[in-house]
């Protein structure tokens, strides 16, 4: 609920600021955006200062932020998992923020490569998810998620990427002892996702 009043305050605050406020305004918008911050540090353990800076660099209307994860199934038992570096070796489907200038699925498709060395084509959206109703950890960024069915088309599984150490198919039965990045990806969201290997016709999921 706090993470959520926070995270709230700090849009508020920003969309205060974007539209040339009166002076005194402006001064109690940046009141506000500063006490968001502290709470969002507080709930988060990000120091003040990192989300004072990144907030910096953000303009206009705040909208939540995009992460984009690419979903590859092996049959109907089996999905392409890597370990990621930053996450201290733990397991997540590819991907990563939304680029601007890229679709979706251009996304979807540049993730798989960077991380797994599998060329693939993009074939249709499984599910458009928000962070906030699912059992991720705290983040101070509001989020959605979109996932993104895959087919692989060449390549070769990489043993090491920049941002990976290990990439595989894994078993649906090996997910619940599995260590997993679940500011990426959480073990519902994968038993949930395992339907569209059996079913690719499934309609698209979103919160």
């Amino acid at each position: 609920m706090w993470l959520g009043i926070a995270q709230r305050l700090q849009a508020l605050a920003q969309a205060g600021l974007a539209y040339d406020p009166h002076v005194f305004d402006a001064e109690r918008y940046q009141e506000v955006l500063a006490l968001s911050q502290q709470m969002l540090s507080h709930l988060t353990g990000q120091p003040v200062a990192q989300l004072r800076d990144a907030i910096a660099l953000e303009r206009g209307y705040p909208t939540p932020k995009v992460d984009i994860r690419a979903v590859l199934f092996n049959g109907t038992d089996q999905v392409l998992m890597a370990r990621e570096k930053h996450d201290g070796g733990r397991w997540s489907l590819p991907g990563g923020w939304a680029d601007v200038g890229c679709t979706p699925f251009e996304v979807a498709v540049k993730e798989v490569r960077e991380e797994t060395g599998l060329d693939t084509e993009a074939v249709r959206l499984l599910a458009l998810w928000d962070k906030r109703v699912h059992p991720h950890p705290p983040q101070a960024w509001y989020v959605y998620k979109a996932f993104v069915l895959c087919r692989p088309t060449g390549g070769a599984l990489l043993a090491d990427t920049p941002e990976t150490s290990e990439v595989r198919w894994v078993s649906r039965h090996e997910l619940p002892g599995l260590h997993l990045s679940v500011d990426r990806v959480t073990l519902s969201q994968l038993e949930t996702l395992f339907a569209f290997a059996e079913n690719p016709d499934l309609p698209t999921l979103c919160d």
